[in-house]
C-alpha cells in the first residue's frame, strides 16, 4: 500500500465568513469618516476606493455604520442611565433635518458622559421622549428655556453665557439702555471673583461678596425697570400688555435669579453651558455638511455613535479606538 500524501490545510479565522471581507481597521475608519468625519457615505466609498484601491461599495460602508450602531444600543443605554444618575447635567437642543423635516436632537451630557437623542418634537415633549430629565434629581445647566421649568425636582442653573449674549444685543441695538452694560459687568465680576477664589482652592465667596452682587443685582433690576415702564394703553384690551423683549428679559432675569447665580453659591455648578454646546456641535456640522438625514434610522444609528465616541473621548479614548472596540464586541470598555 502507497501512502496518500496531502498538503497542509490552513483554517480561516473565526470571523471569516465571506469571500470577501474587510477588517476592523477598515470598519472603524469608514465608521469614523462617516460619523466623527461628518463625511457622507458617497465621499467616504470615494476615499476609501481611492486610497486603497477596494472594491468597497456604498452599501457596504452604511452597513458598517449600522451594524456598528446596533452592538452599541446597551452601552448607550448604560450611558443613559449614569446621566439620569448623575449630580450634575447640562442640557441643550438644536434642529436637524430628518427625511426633509425638521426634528430636534436632545443632548445631556456632563464632563464624564455624552448622551444624545432625537425626536420629532421640540421642547417639553421631546425631553419626556428622551427621558433624562423625568428622572433626573440633580443640578440641571439649561439656557432658561420655558419648557425646563416644568420640572420642579431637579435644581436649576441658567447659563449666564446667553444672557451676556442678550444684553450685548439690546445694548447694541437700543443705545438708551444703560443699564446693560452694567450688568453684563456685574455677571463678570462675579465669574472673575468665583474665579479668583477656585484658584486659591476656597470652595465659597465671602459674606462680603455676596452682600455685594445681592444688593447691585437687585439695584439694577430696579434701573431696567425704570428705563422701561410698562406701556400705557388706551383702549381696555383683554390679557396681559405686551412687555417685548427688553422687559421680558428684566423680567427673567428679575424672576430667576437664584438660578442665575447659582454658579457663585454652589462652586460645582459653572458660569455656562458651554458643555452641552460643545456635544452638540458635530451635530451642526453634519447638518451642514451632509444637508440632512435620508431617514429616520441612519439618525438614530448616528445618534448612537456619536454619544458613545464623546463618552469616549472623555474618559481619555480617541474616536478611532473607541469605535475599533464597538466593532469587535468590547463596548464597554469605556466603564472601566
Amino acid at each position: 500500500m502507497y501512502a496518500v500524501w496531502r498538503y497542509p490545510q490552513g483554517a480561516f479565522p473565526s470571523g471569516v465568513k465571506a469571500a470577501v471581507q474587510y477588517g476592523e481597521n477598515l470598519q472603524a475608519l469608514s465608521v469614523a469618516l462617516n460619523t466623527v468625519g461628518a463625511v457622507s457615505i458617497k465621499r467616504t466609498y470615494e476615499i476609501l476606493s481611492g486610497v486603497f484601491n477596494i472594491p468597497i461599495s456604498t452599501g457596504t460602508v452604511s452597513s458598517m455604520v449600522t451594524r456598528c450602531a446596533e452592538s452599541l444600543c446597551g452601552t448607550v443605554n448604560e450611558i443613559k442611565e449614569k446621566m439620569a444618575g448623575s449630580a450634575l447635567g447640562h442640557f441643550d437642543e438644536t434642529g436637524t433635518r430628518v427625511d426633509k423635516k425638521l426634528w430636534w436632537i436632545h443632548n445631556a451630557s456632563n464632563c464624564e458622559y455624552t448622551y444624545l437623542d432625537i425626536s420629532p418634537k421640540s421642547g417639553t415633549q421631546g425631553m419626556e421622549q428622551c427621558g433624562i430629565l423625568t428622572g433626573f434629581k440633580g443640578t440641571g445647566v439649561h439656557g432658561c428655556w420655558a419648557s425646563y421649568w416644568n420640572y420642579t425636582d431637579i435644581q436649576h442653573a441658567v447659563c449666564c453665557a446667553h444672557l451676556l449674549r442678550e444684553l450685548t444685543g439690546i445694548s447694541e441695538n437700543h443705545l438708551g439702555q444703560k443699564w446693560t452694560s452694567a450688568f453684563t459687568d456685574l455677571l463678570l465680576e462675579m465669574k472673575k471673583a468665583k474665579d479668583k477664589a477656585v484658584g486659591k482652592g476656597k470652595t465659597s465667596l465671602s459674606c462680603y461678596h455676596y452682600h455685594k452682587f445681592d444688593k447691585k443685582y437687585d439695584e439694577l433690576i430696579e434701573q431696567a425697570r425704570k428705563e422701561n415702564p410698562l406701556p400705557e394703553t388706551i383702549v381696555k384690551k383683554r390679557g396681559r400688555k405686551k412687555k417685548g423683549k427688553i422687559l421680558s428679559l428684566v423680567d427673567r432675569l428679575a424672576n430667576y435669579k437664584a438660578s442665575i447665580c447659582l454658579f457663585i453659591r454652589n462652586f460645582k455648578v459653572p458660569f455656562d453651558n458651554n458643555r452641552a454646546e460643545r456635544d452638540l456641535r458635530m451635530i451642526k456640522v453634519k447638518t451642514k455638511v451632509s444637508g440632512c438625514f435620508r431617514t429616520e434610522k441612519g439618525a438614530r444609528d448616528y445618534l448612537k455613535i456619536m454619544p458613545y465616541v464623546g463618552t469616549a473621548h472623555k474618559q481619555g479614548y480617541n474616536a478611532y479606538e473607541a469605535i475599533k472596540n464597538a466593532i469587535a464586541g468590547h463596548p464597554d470598555f469605556i466603564f472601566e
